[in-house]
C-alpha cells in the first residue's frame, strides 16, 4: 500500500490540502515564545504598577498636594522657586510609587507566588492607610483602636481584589489621580501663581514733592495688643520697656486692628490698601499693586518678607537663606506625611515649619552690632537673635538714595522658644493649646517670646540712633494680626473672632514720622488698608491705584464699625474700641521662696531632666521648660510648685493627660535661677493646708 500523507482531522478528503505534521520547536520559535511570555509578564506587572499607583495617590499625593496648594506661604517661606517646587510635586507624585513598585518586582525574582502575595500585601496596607485618614475624619476612633479597625479594612481590600477582578479594573483606571492632583496643584490651588507667576510687578507712584524720608517697616506676627498693655490701658513698662519707649516717641495708634487672622490676607491687604477679595497667593503676580511696586521708582529697596512674595524681582532681590532648598521642602513634607497618615490628631499644617533661624544657622555672628546694655546680654546671647532680623539690623545704614527698609518678622509668633532675656529652651511640638493648664501655659510662652522680642524693638531703636536715621525716618511698627488664649476659642480662625475679636483684631501701631520729638495717642478708627496710604503720604508719594484705606493725614472715619476676614470677600463685622488688658494674673504666693527637703509623697516622671544637668549660659540655651505625669491617684487642679536650686520658680496645676499623656508642664521663665553646671530640680505637690510633698523625680 501507499502511505498516504496525515492531515489535520476533518482536512482529508477531496480538496483538501495537506498539512505537515508539526515539527520540533526551533529555537526561532523557542524565542518568540520567550518573547510571548515575557511580554505577559510586564503586562502583569504594569497592571499591579497601576494599581499600586492609583492607591498611592489618595494616601499620599491627593492629601499632600491639597495641604501644599492651600500653603503658598509655605513655599514663600522657604523661598522656594519653581524648579525646587516642581521638583517636590515630582517626589511627591511619582517617588513613592516608583519605590513599591520596585519592591515589587524584587519580589518577582523569588518567584510569581511572592509576588502576588507582595502586591496583596501593598495594596492592603495603602487601604488601611486610606482608611486611617477616613476614620479620623469621619469617627472618634484615634490611636490603637482606629489603627487596628484600618488593618481590618486593608485585609477586607486585599481579599476583595484577589476575589473580584473588576476592583482591580477600577483600581487601574483610578492610576490617572495623581495625574489630576498635580494639575490641580498647578492651575487651580492658591500655590499655583507661585511656581507659574501671571506677572513681575505693577506701577511705581509718582512723587508729590521732593522730601522722601527713609521708611523703616518692621512688621511683627501673631502680637495682640492686650499683651502689651498694663492694668491703666498703657504698655506695660516694667514688662516690656523698649515698645513703651518706642510709644514714647511715636504716634499709637491704639484704636488698630488687622484685616484677618491669617497673613496672606492680612499682609497684603496691609500693603496693597485693598481688603481681601480672592483667595490668592502672597504673590507679586497676584497683588502687583503694591508697597514695593509703587515705591520702586522713587526707593532702594531692602525687603526681607519671611511667608511673602509681594517685592517682584525687578525690584528686589531676596538673599539666600538656610530656610530655602529642596532638601528642607523634603524635609518640611515628609513631616506632614506622617501627620496625614498618624491615626491620631495632629495639627496638620505647614505653618509649623515658620521658624527663624539664628544668627549662628545663618553663620552671619560677625556682623552683629555690639550693644552698649549690658542687661542685653548679646555678648553671649546674639546666636539666638534671628538671622532675617540680623541682616535687616546690618542694612539699616544712611544713604544718598531713599531707601525703604522692610521686615516682617515672625516674633512672637509661635512656635515659641524664647525667655525674654533670650535664652533659647526646647519644647515638645505637640503641646495643646486647648484646656485647664494649657492654654495659661501658651499665653506665658507667648509672653516670655514678646520679651525677647521687646529686646529687639529696643536694638532697631539703638541702632538707628546710632547710625542717624532715627530722627529723618518715617519709623513703623505694628503687627498684622493678634492671637485669642480665650479658654475654648484658643487661635485665630472665626470662633476666635467672634468670641475674642480684641485678642484677635486689635494689634499694636506705632508711626513715628521725620522729625518727631514726642509721642502721643490717636484713637481713631484705624483699620490696616490704612497703612499703605499713610506711608505714601508721608513719604511724599501718589499711588496710582485706588484704595480701601484712609491716610492718617486724612480725617478720621466718622464711622466706628470695623471689619475682619476670615475668608476673603466675605467681610465680618466686629465692634468695640480700644481693649483692655485682661486681668492680671498674680504670682503664686510660693513663687520666689526659698524650699528645701520634705516628706517624700510619691513620685514625678519629667522630661527635659537632662538638660538640668550641664548648663552653660554661654550657649545661650537653658532648660526653661520641663514636663511629665504624677501618680495616677493625685486629682486634677492639684498644684505643683517647681523648685530650681531651692527657689520655687513655677506653681502649675496638675491636669487631665493630654494627648502624650502628660499632665503637667511648666515655662521656667526667670533664667537667673540657673547656673553654669549641675542644677537642681525639685517638684513639690501643694496640699489645700498649704503644706508640701516632695515627689521623688525619674
Amino acid at each position: 500500500m501507499t502511505d498516504r500523507p496525515t492531515t489535520e482531522a476533518g482536512g482529508s478528503g477531496p480538496g483538501s490540502d495537506p498539512v505537515p505534521a508539526p515539527s520540533a520547536p526551533t529555537d526561532s520559535t523557542e524565542t518568540v515564545r520567550r518573547r510571548w511570555w515575557g511580554w505577559g509578564g510586564w503586562r502583569a506587572e504594569g497592571r499591579r504598577l497601576l494599581e499600586v499607583t492609583a492607591l498611592v495617590g489618595l494616601v499620599i499625593t491627593q492629601p499632600l498636594l491639597d495641604i501644599l496648594g492651600r500653603s503658598p506661604d509655605f513655599f514663600l517661606f522657604h523661598r522656594a522657586d519653581r524648579g525646587e517646587i516642581l521638583l517636590l510635586v515630582a517626589l511627591v507624585a511619582v517617588l513613592p510609587t516608583a519605590a513599591l513598585g520596585l519592591l515589587g518586582l524584587l519580589a518577582g525574582l523569588a518567584g510569581a507566588a511572592v509576588r502576588t502575595v507582595t502586591h496583596s500585601l501593598l495594596l492592603g496596607l495603602l487601604v488601611a492607610a486610606l482608611a486611617v485618614q477616613v476614620g479620623r475624619h469621619t469617627t472618634p476612633l484615634r490611636g490603637v483602636p482606629l489603627l487596628l479597625v484600618a488593618l481590618v479594612f486593608g485585609a477586607a481590600g486585599a481579599v476583595a481584589h484577589r476575589r473580584w477582578t473588576a476592583l482591580g479594573r477600577v483600581l487601574r483606571l483610578a492610576a490617572v489621580g495623581p495625574l489630576i492632583f498635580v494639575g490641580l496643584f498647578l492651575f487651580a490651588s492658591p500655590t499655583g501663581p507661585v511656581v507659574l507667576p501671571l506677572g513681575d510687578g505693577g506701577v511705581a507712584g509718582t512723587a508729590t514733592g521732593n522730601r522722601h524720608p527713609p521708611v523703616i517697616m518692621l512688621i511683627l506676627d501673631e502680637l495682640p495688643l492686650v499683651s502689651l498693655l498694663d492694668a491703666t490701658g498703657g504698655v506695660d513698662a516694667t514688662r516690656f520697656p523698649h515698645f513703651a519707649e518706642l510709644a514714647a516717641a511715636s504716634t499709637w495708634y491704639r484704636n488698630a486692628t488687622g484685616v484677618s487672622g491669617w497673613t496672606p490676607y492680612a499682609l497684603p491687604a496691609m500693603l496693597t490698601g485693598r481688603y481681601p477679595a480672592e483667595s490668592f497667593a502672597p504673590h507679586y503676580s497676584h497683588y502687583p499693586d503694591n508697597l514695593f511696586t509703587a515705591f520702586g521708582g522713587l526707593y532702594d529697596i531692602r525687603a526681607e518678607e519671611s511667608i511673602t512674595r509681594l517685592c517682584p524681582p525687578s525690584r528686589c532681590e531676596q538673599p539666600v537663606t538656610p530656610e530655602q532648598g529642596t532638601g528642607v521642602l523634603v524635609r518640611e513634607t515628609a513631616e506632614l506625611l506622617r501627620q496625614v497618615i498618624a491615626p491620631h490628631d495632629s495639627r496638620i499644617d505647614p505653618e509649623d515649619s515658620y521658624r527663624e533661624r539664628t544668627a549662628e544657622e545663618a553663620g552671619i555672628d560677625a556682623a552683629e552690632p555690639v550693644p552698649t546694655d549690658p542687661k542685653f546680654r548679646w555678648d553671649s546671647l546674639n546666636v539666638n537673635q534671628p538671622a532675617r532680623f540680623t541682616s535687616f539690623l546690618t542694612g539699616l545704614t544712611p544713604s544718598a538714595r531713599p531707601t525703604l527698609h522692610f521686615l516682617h518678622l515672625l516674633m512672637p509668633h509661635s512656635p515659641w522658644a524664647f525667655l525674654p532675656s533670650g535664652a533659647r529652651y526646647e519644647a515638645p511640638e505637640d503641646f495643646p493649646n486647648e484646656g485647664d493648664g494649657w492654654v495659661d501655659l501658651a499665653r506665658a510662652r507667648h509672653l516670655a517670646q514678646l520679651g525677647y522680642t521687646d529686646r529687639l524693638i529696643g536694638e532697631t531703636m539703638r541702632t538707628l540712633r546710632a547710625s542717624g536715621l532715627w530722627d529723618e525716618a518715617l519709623v513703623v511698627v505694628t503687627a498684622d494680626h493678634g492671637v485669642s488664649f480665650t479658654k475654648g476659642v484658643q487661635g485665630r480662625g472665626e470662633d476666635a473672632i467672634r468670641a475674642a475679636a480684641d485678642e484677635v483684631a486689635w494689634v499694636p501701631l506705632f508711626v513715628k514720622t521725620p522729625g518727631q520729638r514726642s509721642g502721643r495717642v490717636d484713637d481713631r478708627n484705624w483699620q490696616h488698608v490704612d497703612l499703605l496710604p499713610t506711608i505714601a503720604d508721608e513719604a511724599a508719594i501718589r499711588l496710582p491705584w485706588g484704595v480701601d484705606g484712609r491716610s492718617a493725614r486724612q480725617g478720621p472715619r466718622a464711622d466706628a464699625g470695623k471689619v475682619f476676614y476670615d475668608r476673603p470677600s466675605q467681610p465680618m463685622p466686629i465692634s468695640g474700641g480700644v481693649p483692655a488688658a485682661p486681668p492680671p494674673m498674680a504670682p503664686h504666693r510660693l513663687v520666689g521662696t526659698a524650699v528645701g527637703a520634705a516628706p517624700i509623697s510619691g513620685s514625678a516622671r519629667v522630661g527635659g531632666l537632662d538638660a538640668f544637668r550641664a548648663v552653660d549660659p554661654d550657649e545661650g540655651v537653658l532648660p526653661g521648660m520641663i514636663w511629665g505625669t504624677v501618680d495616677d491617684d493625685v486629682p486634677d487642679g492639684t498644684e505643683l510648685a517647681v523648685a530650681v536650686n531651692g527657689t520655687v520658680t513655677a506653681v502649675v496645676p496638675v491636669v487631665a493627660p493630654d494627648p502624650g499623656g502628660r499632665r503637667f508642664a511648666a515655662l521656667l521663665a526667670d533664667d537667673r535661677l540657673f547656673r553654669a553646671g549641675a542644677n537642681r530640680l525639685d517638684l513639690y505637690l501643694v496640699g489645700q493646708d498649704g503644706q508640701l510633698r516632695q515627689l521623688s523625680i525619674s
